[in-house]
């Protein structure tokens, strides 16, 4: 399961970014057409941030719709899979501009 890895450099990062500080909340960005779990990053957070930090830190996660543009006649399109064909044209030279990404959006830390 790679988002047990995921969710360590989660954790990491953050603490990195709150040099010692509690961490009170997380925010991530997660596309849909990535092939990480959102569920299991979730339950990953609560082990993985056990005696750090960021134990009882809030985890919300925000998926980030798949979005595409046809390299055939230019269509900007929702996609649903990374194979899936331009709308407009029915063309399979759709570029990926949103979707695959995975980040971190925003840390809370106390004072």
């Amino acid at each position: 399961m790679h988002e047990l890895a995921i969710t360590q450099g989660i954790i990491e990062l953050c603490q990195g970014h709150a040099v010692g500080r509690r961490v009170l909340s997380v925010d991530v960005e997660i596309g849909e057409l990535g092939s990480v779990v959102p569920d299991a990053i979730q339950f990953c957070f609560e082990a993985c941030s056990r005696g750090t930090e960021l134990e009882g830190a809030v985890l919300t996660i925000v998926r980030v719709p798949g979005r595409g543009s046809c390299n055939t006649c230019g269509a900007e399109m929702r996609l649903e899979s990374l194979y899936d064909p331009c709308v407009s044209c029915g063309a399979y030279g759709v570029i990926v501009t949103a979707g695959e990404e995975m980040r971190v959006r925003e840390i809370e830390v106390a004072d």
